[in-house]
């Protein structure tokens, strides 16, 4: 049953998505921006977990240096939103005519499509990962993902239209008859492209890490669906550029053989996740607990039996 919080966050983004394509965008985005370092100033929740994160990346960074470095971060993390609000308004052309110049090893998911097996692409959560599907439409006419359901049911929704109005496939994480570890194993085998947020936990399943120095869990998701179909697995960075822009980078395909190769992948993954992370922080907006210390248990990843719909092995997406 919806309860009044739900119905309100729900009406908040029909109203963003109803209001920000009909206004001027510099002053809305301003105010989107101010809304994110007034939160930083002020501590909330997420503002201090963003901190608390920023701070494994910056050790050394003095209190002062973390505060700036936060509000940096917050007021990138608004204009995120906004670009959500604002995309459905945008001629999406002319946005990946934008984007183009600043994308970095196409070579790489090219050769890895010709291989026949499709391809996995892992993101952090960094700069605005729907402006570089939006890129990557443009290349490939398609690609699949997958979405967890908020609640409320109508908020899902909403989401849910507005990455299928900007040329994604999204599979719902729970709900649906067909699982998404098979909706994505079909796409692959289609020699498709699927695309995974995997920087963060969305069940409590995940492989034990060191990310920047400290023991930390990423999802076991991206290497064992590439395990279980044979698809490439690339990991892609994604972050704004300093005049405004958008940049997308293509990494080398992490080796996965089998089964036994998923936790040195995701170690890999995570590897190239801190290092694109550790070159642009301001615009990492994890936002949730990603380190051992601070979740207060340990998502262990223990395998599974191999299902025959997906192959080798099943899969956990994230």
């Amino acid at each position: 049953m919806t309860n009044w919080r739900e119905r309100l966050v729900d009406s908040a983004y029909a109203l963003g998505w109803r209001m920000v394509g009909t206004v001027p965008p510099e002053p809305t985005l301003r105010l989107f921006q101010a809304a994110g370092g007034a939160a930083a100033r002020l501590g909330t929740p997420g503002a201090r977990r963003l901190r608390r994160n920023l701070s494994r990346v910056r050790p050394t960074a003095t209190s002062a240096e973390l505060d700036e470095l936060t509000r940096e971060a917050m007021r990138s993390c608004a204009r995120y939103w906004w670009e959500v609000f604002e995309l459905p308004h945008t001629d999406l052309r002319r946005l990946r005519e934008v984007v183009d110049p600043h994308v970095t090893g196409r070579d790489n998911l090219d050769i890895a499509l010709a291989r026949g097996r499709g391809v996995v692409l892992a993101l952090p959560h960094s700069g605005n990962w729907d402006v570089a599907g939006v890129w990557l439409v443009g290349c490939l006419g398609r690609f699949t993902t997958v979405m967890e359901r908020p609640r409320p049911e109508s908020l899902y929704r909403r989401f849910a239209d507005y990455r299928r109005a900007l040329g994604f496939e999204v599979v719902p994480l729970t709900g649906d008859a067909t699982s998404a570890a098979s909706v994505l194993a079909e796409r692959l085998r289609a020699n498709r492209a699927v695309c995974l947020l995997a920087d963060r936990l969305l069940a409590g399943d995940g492989v034990a890490v060191s990310f920047f120095g400290e023991p930390a869990f990423l999802p076991a998701g991206p290497a064992r669906l590439a395990a279980a179909t044979g698809a490439a697995l690339l990991p892609v960075g994604s972050w704004f550029t300093d005049d405004g822009g958008w940049a997308v980078r293509f990494h080398r395909p992490i080796p996965v053989a089998g089964r036994e190769d998923v936790a040195p992948a995701t170690q890999a993954l995570a590897d190239t996740f801190a290092a694109d992370i550790g070159r642009r922080p301001q615009d990492w907006h994890l936002l949730r607990p990603l380190w051992e210390a601070d979740l207060g248990h340990v998502p262990v990843h223990v395998p599974a039996p191999a299902p025959t719909h997906v192959g080798h092995g099943r899969t956990w997406p994230p």
